[in-house]
């Protein structure tokens, strides 16, 4: 086996696909915003924290708020997004995910979970996946967002593993360039051509297996 140790993931479209949810959220707090917003504009939110991505929603509108407004618009946006979270269930998780998990547990390698997500342990708890992981550090704990490395760092240190032996799964560029940022290697779940930073890209984890870690030199 080669040098990888820990495995981190994000959240959202690389364990479960929640991005819709986020859309739909988004949207209708544009609509009351009156500010048009499209599936193309939600790709910008991708991988960032609630606040960096109404500040993109709002900057969309040409539109400034104070601080006080944003926090509660910001906070509308998530209850609307955790009523939808709320009905999810295993039958949710993405392909692969599971087998991929139990085959890293059954080779000693550690799982982590890096997400900007401030609602993780509650996806998590529907999918019944929480017990897969070593360490999980979310939006709770951290105060950057990616493509700040913060929050892969953090996992590396949790674990007590160097991030050169580290590899990271994600959907989003900045998730990537997050990764780059922390030193350590990443796989790219979704479009090469989004991903092409990634030290190769697959379109789930269902298409992982140990030898695929080993190609990572």
């Amino acid at each position: 086996m080669n040098k990888i140790k820990a495995c981190l993931f994000d959240l959202d479209g690389v364990l479960v696909d929640t991005a819709k949810y986020h859309f739909l959220a988004w949207r209708k707090l544009a609509d009351e915003l009156n500010i048009k917003f499209s599936e193309e504009d939600n790709e910008k939110l991708k991988g960032i924290s609630r606040m960096a991505s109404l500040e993109i929603l709002l900057s969309l509108g040409n539109m400034e708020l104070s601080n006080e407004m944003k926090l509660k618009f910001a906070e509308k946006k998530n209850n609307w997004y955790v009523e939808y979270i709320s009905k999810l269930t295993p039958n949710d998780i993405l392909p692969g995910v599971k087998e991929f998990l139990t085959l890293l547990k059954c080779h000693d390698i550690k799982i982590a979970l890096g997400s900007a997500s401030k609602n993780s342990m509650l996806i998590l708890n529907k999918l019944s996946l929480v017990n897969y992981f070593d360490v999980i550090i979310d939006g709770n704990k951290i105060t950057k967002a990616k493509p700040n490395p913060e929050v892969f760092l953090k996992c590396a240190e949790e674990l007590n593993i160097s991030p050169k032996h580290c590899v990271v799964f994600e959907d989003a560029e900045s998730g990537i360039e997050a990764a780059i940022n922390a030193g350590m290697y990443s796989i790219g779940i979704g479009s090469p051509s989004i991903l092409k930073k990634a030290n190769f890209v697959v379109d789930n984890l269902s298409y992982m297996n140990l030898g695929k870690l080993s190609l990572l030199k």
